[in-house]
This record gives C-alpha cells, sequence and structure tokens, in this order.
C-alpha cells in the first residue's frame, strides 16, 4: 500500500473548563449533531483527506466512541497533559504509516468550510507549511487592570486558525525538538524550526466554540446556511347566502349574510392555507380535506390552517410570514383587522408574523356586486435545504 497523501489530525482532547456545563464542548449539540462529530464529518467527506484521526482525552474515550459511532475512523488517540503534547502523541501514532503531509484540526471548530481546507492542502505543494488566517481589521488596544494603555499597530496582523497543514516528518521533527517549548498553535513549532509558513485565506464564519455565545453563534449560522426560502400563493372565494354573520380570519363578524361552504366557509383561512401548502409542494386544502367528506363540514378552518403549520414543522422548518388581503365590498375589514392579525398568529404559533389586508373591486365583479368573497395569501417558509 503506497503512502498516504494527507491525514487529517482533528484535536478534542481539552477539558473545556472555559465553556463550563457537564460535559466537554467539543461532546456539546450543535443544530442536533455533537460538535466534533460535525468537525469529523467535514474532513471525512473532503477529496483531500485521506485519512482522519481524533485525539481525546482518555477519560472521555466512551464519550467520544459513543459520538462518533459509525464514522470510518480509526480508535481515538489518547493526548497529553497540554495541546501541544496531545498534536505530539497524535503524530507519533501516525507515524505508524506516515502521510505526507498532516492536516491538524481543532475539534471545536466546527463550521470550517472545505474550500478552506482545500487552501491549506494546495498550498502545502509550494510552502513546508500553511496555515487558514485571517487579518485583523478591528483596532487593537494594550490594556492593564481594565485600562488602556496605548494602540496597537495592526499592520500586517492575522488570526491564525485552523486548519495548519505541514509536511508530516518535518513536523513530527519539529514537535520532537520543541518539547520543552510552549506554544500556542502549531505554526509557532514550524516557525521556531525555521519553516516558512504560508497564510492562506480562511473564514469569519471559521469560528472556535470556546463559550456558549460561541456556540450560540454557530447554530445560527448554520441556520442561515442551511435554510431554503419557499413561497407559496392561495386563494379561495365563497358566495353569500343566509345567515347573519361570516368568519373572516378566524372572526366571526355579524353581517346580514353568511357565507356558504361545506366549513365554516372561512376563505381568509382557506387561503393561507393553500398559500403554506403550495410552499410545502404538499397539494391544496381539497386533498387534504375533501369537502365531500361529512367530518368537515361545518368544522372551524383553524383545524386546516394548524394542520398545514404541523406538516411545516415536520420538516423541521418554520413558517416565517403569512399574508393574506380580503376582497370584498362589505363588511368593513378594518375594525376586525387586529384580532383576525392575533387570530391568525395564535394557530400559527410563535415566530410568525401576520399581515392581514382588505381591498375592494370597485364595484366590478361578483366581489363588486356583493355576491360573495375572495381572499389570496402568501406564505413564506424556511425549510431545511435540499429539502425536495
Amino acid at each position: 500500500m503506497g503512502r498516504a497523501d494527507c491525514a487529517a489530525l482533528i484535536m478534542a482532547a481539552g477539558s473545556g473548563q472555559r465553556f463550563g456545563g457537564d460535559i466537554p464542548k467539543q461532546y456539546r449539540l450543535l443544530a442536533g449533531r455533537p460538535v466534533l462529530r460535525r468537525t469529523v464529518e467535514t474532513f471525512l467527506a473532503h477529496p483531500a483527506i485521506d485519512r482522519v484521526r481524533v485525539v481525546i482525552d482518555a477519560a472521555h474515550r466512551d464519550l467520544c466512541t459513543s459520538v462518533l459511532d459509525g464514522l470510518e475512523i480509526g480508535s481515538p488517540i489518547d493526548g497529553g497533559d497540554t495541546r501541544q503534547a496531545s498534536v505530539r502523541l497524535g503524530l507519533d501514532a501516525l507515524g505508524d504509516a506516515p502521510p505526507k503531509y498532516v492536516l491538524v484540526q481543532d475539534g471545536v471548530r466546527p463550521l470550517t468550510d472545505p474550500e478552506t481546507i482545500g487552501r491549506v492542502r494546495r498550498a502545502l505543494d509550494t510552502a513546508p507549511a500553511a496555515i487558514a488566517a485571517v487579518p485583523v481589521v478591528d483596532t487593537l488596544k494594550r490594556g492593564k487592570d481594565g485600562l488602556s494603555e496605548g494602540t496597537v499597530d495592526r499592520s500586517g496582523l492575522w488570526r491564525a486558525q485552523t486548519p495548519q497543514g505541514f509536511e508530516f516528518d518535518t513536523l513530527l521533527r519539529a514537535h520532537r525538538a520543541a518539547a520543552e517549548f510552549e506554544a500556542t498553535d502549531d505554526a509557532a513549532i514550524a516557525e521556531r524550526a525555521g519553516l516558512a509558513v504560508a497564510l492562506v485565506a480562511g473564514s469569519e464564519d471559521n469560528l472556535k466554540v470556546t463559550t456558549e455565545d460561541d456556540l450560540a453563534r454557530a447554530e445560527a449560522l448554520l441556520a442561515a446556511g442551511t435554510a431554503e426560502i419557499r413561497v407559496g400563493n392561495g386563494f379561495d372565494v365563497h358566495r353569500f347566502g343566509p345567515g347573519d354573520h361570516v368568519t373572516l380570519c378566524g372572526i366571526a363578524i355579524a353581517h346580514d349574510q353568511a357565507l356558504i361552504g361545506h366549513s365554516d366557509a372561512d376563505v381568509g383561512l382557506h387561503a393561507i392555507t393553500d398559500a403554506i401548502l403550495g410552499a410545502l409542494g404538499a397539494g391544496d386544502i381539497g386533498q387534504h380535506f375533501p369537502p365531500g367528506d361529512p367530518r368537515w363540514k361545518g368544522r372551524d378552518s383553524a383545524t386546516f390552517l394548524r394542520h398545514a403549520a404541523e406538516l411545516a414543522a415536520a420538516t423541521g422548518g418554520r413558517i416565517a410570514h403569512v399574508d393574506v388581503t380580503l376582497i370584498c365590498e362589505r363588511p368593513k375589514i378594518g375594525p376586525h383587522r387586529d384580532a383576525m392579525v392575533a387570530r391568525i398568529a395564535e394557530i400559527l404559533g410563535p415566530g410568525t408574523a401576520v399581515s392581514v389586508k382588505a381591498t375592494t373591486t370597485e364595484g366590478l365583479g361578483f366581489a363588486g356586486r356583493g355576491e360573495g368573497i375572495a381572499a389570496q395569501a402568501t406564505a413564506t417558509l424556511r425549510l431545511p435545504a435540499g429539502r425536495s
């Protein structure tokens, strides 16, 4: 078997004391999946990476095994008392079948993008070492006892990230030679050995999860990056007949006629329901609640809208906004608009923005002649990316 070209060494031996909590930060859930698993999966899926190994605290072996269950990686490598010692132990373990290159990655950088990994690896074709980094753009201050003692020139300053890539044999020798030298990253070890370290573009989103705020920011970035926006439209119309009230957007309004339909004939809620179903690609209201089915006779249309909302929730998505326009000459909608908004929001649940509007047809058509009421609606949904 030939020598592997590039291995990834994922560092997860930290205790996470600054983070707090019952378990170390690398094993905490991020959008439903452990932070460490997300990091490992990213490198396993990258075409430039031939092998992935993880360095852990021996006390967390069972936890790590559970978190990484099913992934095709070797047994976890026990780390040392410091990160530097842990990297050295990881390199020693890789030495049984040494790769040409190694990328050292923080286990708590779960949002490292494939492009950054690729840039670091390609840089090793022309340099013995390369690191992902971003330039410092904020003004820097030197402080003491809570006071600023001066401004630091930020020219030429970069914030180092991971992955950090190296020629494997060169980094292993450098680490062994620097056993007594304290360094905060592997690039410092390489620099001490006289190696030229190339800087390649990292990403502001390639954050290191150190605090609860970092975890919350990572959650927000994942939500923004994986959400697919869907928009659906709905339309409904019902004619007038004998009665003393109409139900519009869940609100009963006194009127000298009623809307005729198999259910309560609420054109507003029917239109919104169809709009949500349309955004989901889930047919229309008639497919879910056939008008000939006696179960739905006289039924409150909130049942239909609630069903559409539950279908959206079942996909892992949410309804961001609904907008409905009622089209009629009478009754007047304005006095009831706030109650309608509140009722729709109550049915759909928290987090959905609701808009209710009304218009006339200037006396034209069936609505203008007072023969019935129509409604059209638009729903905006945020769904998991890739949903068919």
